[in-house]
This record gives C-alpha cells, sequence and structure tokens, in this order.
C-alpha cells in the first residue's frame, strides 16, 4: 500500500472515530435530559406518566389557595387551567411578581400523593413598558403604582 493511501485510510478512520465520538456525546443522554411542557389536564389525565419525570407545569394560580410558609421556605398553592387543579408546592421565595390569579410555569415533578413538587417557579408577565408622561392624569398615575404594589403582594 503506498503512502498516499494509507494516509488516506487513516483520515477516514479517524474521521469516522470522531464523527461516532461526537454522535454519542450528542444524542447519549438527550432523553435523560429532556423537560416536557405540559398543562394542568394534560398532568391529571397522564398523572401515572409524570410521576418522576421532570415536567414543566403551566397554568394560573388559583385565587384563595396561596400560602407562604416563610419558615419553612415552602409555598403552597393550587394551578388551574380552567378545566382541571393540581396543587402544588415549592420551595424557595416566591418570585416578587407572583400573585393570584397571576400566569405560571413550574417545573418539577408529580409526588406520591398527587401534589406537583417544584423549586423553580416562573411568572408569565407582559413585556411592554408604559413610562410615565407629562400628559397622564392624576387617576393613571394612581393606577400604574397600585398596579406595581399589587405584583409586590
Amino acid at each position: 500500500m503506498s503512502p498516499t493511501a494509507s494516509r488516506r485510510l487513516f483520515l477516514i478512520g479517524a474521521l469516522v472515530v470522531a464523527g461516532a465520538a461526537l454522535g454519542a456525546i450528542s444524542f447519549g443522554n438527550i432523553g435523560e435530559n429532556l423537560v416536557y411542557y405540559w398543562d394542568v389536564t394534560q398532568l391529571v389525565e397522564r398523572r401515572a406518566e409524570a410521576a418522576g419525570a421532570v415536567v414543566r407545569l403551566g397554568g394560573q394560580v388559583q385565587p384563595g389557595t396561596v400560602d407562604w410558609n416563610q419558615e419553612q421556605n415552602l409555598l403552597r398553592f393550587t394551578i388551574t387551567d380552567g378545566k382541571q387543579t393540581v396543587p402544588v408546592e415549592c420551595t424557595g421565595a416566591p418570585p416578587q411578581m407572583f400573585r393570584e390569579g397571576i400566569g405560571v410555569v413550574v417545573e418539577g415533578t408529580v409526588t406520591s400523593s398527587g401534589v406537583f413538587s417544584s423549586d423553580r417557579l416562573m411568572v408569565k408577565h407582559s413585556n411592554e413598558y408604559k413610562a410615565p408622561s407629562e400628559e397622564m392624569t392624576d387617576a393613571e398615575r394612581k393606577e400604574m403604582y397600585d398596579s406595581v404594589l399589587e405584583g409586590d403582594g
């Protein structure tokens, strides 16, 4: 075999090995790292499938269900999609904008008791920013100020 042919064969072999290694790294554990996004009804219907799996659950915080225990650093509330409800327990302090009736996404898993246990809570909010203007009336300024205060609760 000529030196050029053996170099070519070596180069092809090296590329095949590098490609296989890259493929193994890229796709080897992808199934373990997937996080599914479900709404509340999907979670209730597929509760057995969700047990133990990491899921992002989206819905609204049901009014009258928020219970924040600062001593235990535990937030309990119920999330709903208008059809079904699921109790949620989150560890850690809630985001400043968290309140009843707001859209949220929680990431966690369903426990054997049917409670969604989460250590990650994200609130949905508008990306619209409205700066106060000179032309605003006092009533409009008060409404804007009150909306900021509601987010602190």
